[in-house]
């Protein structure tokens, strides 16, 4: 398990699924290995980092990121931490969701 969080913040976004933002405590980071990698998003700003996922020898590769210093309009993710829905097994509230199909998947 990479997460359990009770008090994600969730964040709307126009053609892109439901993304939950969790706190960094509720994060098993023994999990994740830092990356170099940084994107710019027109909405949210610019990421402060990403991690990928070592599962054995297999590395899976920016599945996490986070926005230490986000534009003003999703100052609420802050510093919490984000995975692609398109790349893990996301459950809520005990339910399985499926994985979404776009342009990050």
């Amino acid at each position: 398990m990479l997460a359990d969080t009770r008090s994600p913040v969730l964040l709307f976004e126009t053609g892109i699924p439901t993304r939950y933002y969790i706190d960094p405590a509720d994060i098993a980071f023994e999990h994740l290995e830092p990356t170099s990698t940084q994107t710019l998003c027109p909405y949210k700003g610019t990421t402060s980092g990403y991690w990928s996922v070592r599962v054995g020898d297999a590395v899976h590769r920016d599945l996490a990121w986070t926005y230490h210093y986000p534009l003003p309009a999703v100052a609420p993710i802050a510093g919490l931490v984000a995975f692609y829905n398109e790349k893990v097994d996301l459950t809520v509230d005990g339910v399985a969701l499926p994985r979404p199909h776009t342009q990050f998947s």
